[in-house]
């Protein structure tokens, strides 16, 4: 679609929306900002814009004279596409885009798009380095930090872009066709927004949509649902599996410390876990993911050992903080769900005590207490679940919980209770919100809480 002269309700105020207009307005379309809360500041948004007077802002109601003068909506990924609103612009028979696809129609060259439940933001970056250690014009984009639409214009022929796609994301593509995809695993979260684990499912496929049989698509074979996707016929791209537990006769698996990749006729050992500097089987996963994508991309194996030997944690994922008074303290602030934060609890090689809770997405804990495997020495738990999680605990038998007020009471109490030799460990399995904007702010301010602690007199 030409956009150029278009009148394109951008849904949404945030970031993403933002990006989203500034785009339109560099292809000479005619954005309006549209947000439900008429509690913002019309000035404030405009302020944010490039071209804040080539913007219109409607706030509240949407106006039916507006609505009948658009020609395409743009949906931001925190906006639910199940409102009332978002129906009646699609009975309207207006095409409904989110900002992936917008991005995806104005870019160029290439994309190589990661979704999943966990890993995505270390995979993505991990494979954003690959590529931009081989290549010259190479963008990392998504949920990592950089909206697609801010770098699209400038993506050329030649340009890989290297894409995190969350569900929110895929629940609005149309023509969007990554050169290679993966998914790296599917477990509960995002209820709260896709209501039923088959909608969730179905929405993770999408990535997968609009691929043929000359593109890639990297699944995890340990994953019961994707290895059943995989050979279901459902999925046009080539599959290629990776797997952590056996070996494959093709595609990416863990032998002993050997990652190992088979292709055709070929074998190759990409590296080996020891050489990595990232901790736990669910990187070793990460790093067998972005490395087949790499290898499907057109990287030499030589160029994506090196790469991923050099590549260091993502902030927010198992990241380390500091040691004081005997104690590591890492930071797993992206744990945003219990799966995530099973993860972090399963890298731990130590005694720990351990952070959790926060908003609840309507999970379930079980799974997660289960996982602490006799390593978790207290339990310190913060915000709207806490009284929930301490439930869930002692029904599983673990009993030494505590509650806390906040984040920074937490790691006060994990302080004094920590014997020299243990890890004190931010892993909440819950998001964010309600005490922190978002779970880069809640890791950045762990962080600030651990370096203000007192050193022991020695």
């Amino acid at each position: 679609m030409k956009l150029e002269g278009k009148r394109v309700l951008v849904f949404g105020a945030g970031i993403s929306g933002i990006g989203a207009a500034d785009l339109l307005c560099k292809v000479g379309a005619c954005p309006v900002i549209y947000d439900g809360n008429d509690k913002q500041d019309p000035e404030a948004i405009k302020a944010r814009l490039e071209q804040p007077e080539n913007v219109d802002i409607i706030l509240g109601e949407l106006p039916e004279e507006a609505r009948k003068t658009l020609d395409l909506v743009v949906m931001s990924p925190g906006v639910p596409t199940d409102l009332p609103i978002v129906k009646t612009l699609r009975t309207q028979g207006l095409p409904i885009w989110g900002e992936v696809e917008l991005a995806y129609q104005m870019g160029k060259g290439k994309v190589l798009a990661i979704t999943g439940t966990n890993g995505k933001t270390t995979t993505t970056a991990m494979l954003g380095k690959i590529m931009s250690d081989y290549l010259d014009s190479v963008y990392v984009v998504g949920n990592i930090g950089t909206p697609y639409t801010s770098v699209a214009l400038d993506t050329k022929e030649e340009t890989v872009t290297v894409a995190e796609i969350s569900s929110f994301q895929l629940e609005t593509i149309q023509d969007f066709q990554p050169a290679v995809s993966a998914i790296l695993n599917i477990t509960e979260d995002h209820l709260n927004r896709h209501h039923t684990m088959e909608e969730y499912i179905r929405v993770k496929e999408l990535i997968t949509s609009n691929q043929t049989k000359d593109q890639v698509c990297v699944l995890n074979y340990e994953d019961e649902v994707l290895r059943t996707f995989g050979e279901s016929g459902q999925v046009k791209a080539k599959v290629v599996y990776f797997s952590s537990l056996r070996e494959l006769s093709q595609g990416i698996f863990l032998r002993g410390k050997e990652i190992v990749l088979r292709a055709g006729e070929k074998e190759f050992v990409i590296t080996t876990t020891d050489r990595l500097k990232i901790l736990g089987r669910h990187n070793h996963e990460n790093t067998m993911a972005a490395a087949a994508m790499a290898y499907y991309a057109g990287v030499p194996v030589e160029n994506i050992k090196e790469s991923v030997e050099n590549f260091v944690a993502v902030e927010h994922r198992i990241e380390y903080v500091t040691e004081k008074n005997g104690v590591v303290y890492y930071n797993d602030s992206k744990g945003t769900n219990p799966d995530a934060a099973i993860k972090g609890i399963q890298a731990m090689d130590r005694p720990t005590l351990l952070i959790g809770g926060g908003y609840d997405k309507q999970s379930s804990y079980e799974e997660w207490i289960e996982a602490f495997d006799g390593k978790v020495r207290y339990l310190v738990l913060i915000g709207q679940t806490r009284e929930k999680i301490e439930e869930t605990a002692h029904k599983c038998g673990f009993m030494n919980t505590i509650l806390a007020d906040n984040l920074e009471e937490a790691v006060k109490i994990c302080a004094e209770k920590a014997n020299k030799g243990d890890a004190v460990l931010l892993s909440p399995a819950c998001a964010s919100w309600g005490q922190f904007d978002n779970y880069e702010q809640r890791g950045r301010m762990f962080k600030e809480y651990v370096y203000a602690l007192p050193e022991a007199d020695a």
